[in-house]
């Protein structure tokens, strides 16, 4: 249960604060746990230099000294100019004397070297921020874990006392844990470095609710980001499940009106058969209606898809320079998939768009980072949850590996996830090729079950009557009963 009540100051990663629902909770302690290289000391970083105008930050190093850590941060470009330091690290005069060190109480610890270091620091500066790293360093200057606990515990309750809100690493190895630091902190935030990439996660976090699950994570420039997983409950808002028109009355007609808004679909078909120009008109039309579509492509090049675009009057350059269309290219292994629905979900919220085209399933497969298939569409379908809870439609275009022969409906194994699988294929009679469309699902509405002839032209798409005098269509061969002409009016050529 969340306390709307409680004070939060930002954790500095946007995205580690919609995680938590809006940042740390104010005079409390978090640990930030993961092996060495997960970006702990990176997210510290930013942490500290979320700073507000009127609070102060302290970076106790008892690791690496203050040069290095200085240097470190340049390199990802994180200016720590207004970051205040104590440096304890080894190289330092504090550790220079053999004794163990015990804090109790602010008169107690002034007694001795470390402890006097820490409390003359935080009583001179009055930090609002605090970032120890790594805490477990205390272990090493303490006798055995009793009292490495109390030592802990104390410098807790001190710096709270201060009005400070700590954030401090750990170190565990096989031979040591920091399982006992769990207990006594209010918050514990995990990196781990996956071969898919670098995840975050927020097992505990005390008086606040927190998004589960595995969230995405990497180190650039500025520091971490963080791309949070999405949240069903957090997308659902009502709509009309009104039909959205293609512009084409012929494919409106099989599709008994359109594709209803909020709804999945599916366009099957193999290669060069139309399936992302069949999806691109229903954004022309949408467009028309002053919507905002996004293309994401996986498998072709937004200039090939232009040119081709534009060649048969479909004006997506105009489109783009309206706002009513964007164009991704999605760099192969250049993001998981966590990163690549995070990306989508800002482009819905922060531009309202409408309409959603995946093209095509089997690259979103290759070009993504993920451990396994399985896994990579079992995201894919939380991705479009997501977006059909937002009523947002989705486009998935999917291609098959046969040109001709027995049917298959989809090659990815996905259409549990569609409510309309609309199908083209390539068909061969007396010789020529030609084009079919049909429909093979529609949960939403009645549907046509005839096939039709689909044509694309210089002036657009065409489909003509349904193929009644042909039969075994879905074969790739069909039988003709009757001659037709080899040329129609409008043809392309």
């Amino acid at each position: 249960m969340t306390d709307d009540s409680l004070t939060r100051i930002s954790t500095g990663t946007p995205g580690l604060d919609e995680i938590v629902h809006g940042g740390f909770i104010a005079e409390r302690s978090y640990l930030l746990r993961g092996d060495p290289g997960t970006g702990k000391t990176i997210l510290g970083m930013n942490y500290l230099t979320a700073v507000d105008a009127d609070e102060t930050a302290l970076f106790v190093n008892l690791e690496e000294s203050e040069d290095d850590v200085r240097a470190n941060a340049a390199a990802v470009d994180i200016d720590l100019s207004d970051v205040h330091f104590l440096d304890l690290s080894p190289d330092s005069d504090v550790f220079t004397e053999e004794q163990s060190y015990d804090i109790f109480t602010p008169s107690e610890v002034e007694q001795e070297p470390l402890t006097q270091a820490i409390t003359d620091r935080v009583e001179s500066l009055d930090p609002d921020r605090v970032f120890i790293d790594p805490l477990t360093r205390l272990r090493h200057l303490t006798s055995d874990e009793y009292q490495f606990r109390k030592q802990v515990i104390a410098l807790m309750y001190y710096l709270k006392e201060q009005g400070a809100t700590i954030l401090f690493t750990s170190q565990h190895s096989d031979e040591t844990s920091d399982d006992d630091l769990q207990y006594i902190t209010d918050g514990t935030i995990e990196l781990e470095h996956a071969s898919y990439g670098r995840t975050i996660t927020v097992p505990k976090f005390r008086g606040s609710s927190v998004n589960d699950g595995v969230h995405a994570m990497r180190i650039e420039s500025g520091g971490i980001s963080v791309s949070p997983g999405l949240s069903l409950d957090a997308s659902s808002r009502s709509f009309d499940l009104e039909p959205l028109s293609s512009g084409v009355p012929e494919l409106d007609e099989l599709l008994h009106g359109g594709i209803e808004r909020g709804t999945i679909t599916i366009l099957s078909g193999p290669t060069g058969v139309g399936k992302t120009t069949v999806g691109t008109q229903f954004m022309k039309e949408a467009a028309g209606r002053g919507e905002r579509s996004v293309i994401y492509m996986f498998e072709e090049t937004s200039a090939t898809f232009f040119e081709r675009s534009e060649a048969i009057n479909i004006p997506v350059s105009r489109m783009q320079e309206q706002d009513s269309l964007t164009v991704e290219e999605v760099e192969s292994l250049d993001r998981s998939a966590t990163e690549f629905a995070d990306t989508v979900r800002q482009e819905v919220e922060a531009n309202d768009t409408s309409i959603v085209m995946i093209d095509g399933i089997d690259g979103y497969k290759l070009s993504l980072r993920d451990d396994d298939e399985r896994m990579l569409i079992s995201k894919l379908h939380t991705l479009c949850r997501y977006l059909k809870n937002a009523g947002v439609t989705v486009i998935l275009v999917d291609e098959i590996d046969t040109v001709t022969g027995e049917f298959q409906a989809t090659e990815a194994g996905i259409s549990y996830l569609a409510d309309n699988i609309v199908f083209l294929r390539h068909l061969e009679t007396t010789g020529e090729m030609r084009k079919a469309i049909g429909v093979l699902k529609k949960r939403t509405s009645d549907f046509e079950r005839t096939l039709r002839e689909f044509r694309i032209t210089e002036h657009g798409i065409m489909v003509d009557e349904p193929l009644n005098e042909l039969s075994g269509v879905l074969t790739g061969s069909p039988e003709q009963a009757s001659e037709q002409p080899a040329t129609r009016p409008g043809d392309a050529r």
